[in-house]
């Protein structure tokens, strides 16, 4: 039997579905929770990641500064509170029960599990390259990279610790983790730049939260991962993501002789935001063609941007889901 799932990455676009603005959703516990909670009701989508803006949680918290955007934009980090690798090396964790928004999402979380049984919750968590480039920003990271790379390597390594233990504090609050490290994909890091600074903290932290949580961490990253593949699944990862920025096709001829990994493979969500629903089918089709050789396929959409119709979002599932054969 083929088993077709559909696994629409809902960050901001639960904040669309309440009528709000991702600012609001997104500073609010009780309009995060019924924002999630709206999503689910339409969607049911398996993980609900809780969060709008997921990758500032804990910059923001290390002191990075997050500006509320004009209309329904996504909010950013208009300040990077650092300018170089070494002063991340010795950085002092911040404390999960305390610093940022951290506490409002965890409370959010629980108010999300009470409404929706068996809902699987998780909190996001980055990976260390996309922290210390939020921490420092893309410009002075990537020159770093080529004028002291040792020294990133060494401050990725000193926030992994810092990591852990927010992973910790998110599985003693009953929660799993949704682990997210797209700035360290091709272009922004090279595949050598990957091998020799990212990998040994992207296996450490995967080993060490998977530990905490029980079961292998998905490894959830963006961009064009092709180039890259093979050190991904060198970290043990059970789940990985097959971005629509990426050769896809060459990407699951890849994942073959790896069966046992399990592949979202994301569409393009243009046509669902185009209310297209022609070149939906399409896209569902082409996705569908990708992962014909595996038992199990799941079909991603990404980011699902804001502005997307719940209706053509449900539209899509009912397509996907109607793809399921015997």
């Amino acid at each position: 039997m083929k088993d077709i799932q559909f696994a629409p990455s809902i960050y901001e676009h639960a904040a669309r579905v309440i009528g709000a603005s991702p600012w609001e959703v997104s500073r609010d516990a009780e309009l995060l929770a019924k924002a999630h909670i709206a999503a689910f009701k339409l969607y049911a989508q398996r993980p609900i990641v809780v969060g709008i803006d997921i990758y500032n949680l804990e910059a923001e918290a290390y002191g990075a500064e997050v500006t509320k955007p004009s209309g329904d934009g996504i909010p950013a980090i208009s300040r990077h509170p650092y300018s170089s690798a070494k002063e991340l090396i010795d950085l002092e964790p911040f404390d999960p029960k305390m610093a940022g928004r951290i506490p409002m999402v965890i409370e959010a979380a629980k108010r999300i599990r009470e409404q929706c049984p068996g809902a699987d919750v998780r909190a996001p968590l980055s990976g260390p390259f996309s922290l210390a480039t939020n921490l420092m920003g893309f410009e002075n990271i990537l020159c770093e990279i080529q004028t002291d790379p040792g020294s990133v390597a060494e401050a990725l390594r000193g926030l992994v610790a810092g990591q852990v233990e927010f992973c910790r504090e998110i599985v003693a609050q009953g929660f799993d983790i949704a682990f997210f490290e797209s700035a360290a994909a091709p272009p922004l890091l090279s595949p050598d730049n990957f091998r020799d600074i990212e990998l040994s903290s992207l296996k450490e932290i995967m080993d060490k939260t998977s530990a905490i949580v029980g079961h292998a961490v998905p490894c959830i990253m963006g961009g064009d991962t092709l180039p890259i593949l093979d050190y991904i699944l060198q970290t043990g990862t059970g789940y990985v993501c097959c971005p629509v920025a990426t050769d896809q096709r060459a990407f699951m001829e890849r994942m073959e002789s790896h069966p046992q990994v399990t592949v979202r493979i994301n569409m393009d969500p243009g046509p669902m935001t185009a209310k297209n629903f022609h070149a939906v089918k399409n896209e569902v089709d082409r996705v569908l063609r990708l992962g014909q050789n595996r038992d199990q396929i799941i079909v991603g959409t990404g980011c699902l941007p804001f502005e997307t119709d719940p209706k053509m979002v449900l539209k899509t599932k009912e397509y996907i889901l109607s793809k399921n054969v015997l």
